[in-house]
């Protein structure tokens, strides 16, 4: 009869032992953690440069341009002003002019253009910055 009585307490306090840790599922929003305002600004810093999105007119002039330097480049006009808008980022953040060279050439390759060249990715930047950042 002591076994008995010793099991069964013994299993009483394992239970509240487990109910006292919290082991259920009360709590979904508590298993997925939220980013912290902290966090999110630092993702985005204050007073960090951003490009709109350009108006009609813009747009238009953009793709113009861009289009005389390679045809191919608005194939995906949608594409090409995204990727635009990421060139005068790169001006807008004063990054060096070979740097954003480079990532504009980087951008706009592949696809409809496989390759360009050095002097078509200035002309690109070029395009960006008079009919995009200006």
């Amino acid at each position: 009869m002591k076994r008995y009585a010793t099991a069964i307490a013994s299993v009483a306090v394992a239970l509240a032992a487990l109910t006292a840790c919290g082991g259920g599922d009360d709590s979904k929003d508590d298993a997925k953690p939220k980013p912290s305002k902290t966090t999110e600004a630092a993702q985005k810093p204050a007073g960090a440069p951003s490009v709109p999105e350009p108006s009609a007119a813009q747009r238009a002039r953009l793709i113009r341009a861009l289009g005389a330097v390679e045809p191919g480049l608005v194939a995906n006009e949608d594409r090409a002003v995204r990727r635009s808008r990421s060139v005068c980022l790169d001006v807008k953040e004063k990054k060096p002019a070979a740097t954003v060279q480079a990532n504009a050439k980087a951008r706009f390759e592949g696809g409809t253009v496989p390759t360009l060249s050095t002097d078509q990715a200035g002309q690109i930047v070029t395009a960006v910055r008079s009919n995009l950042c200006g």
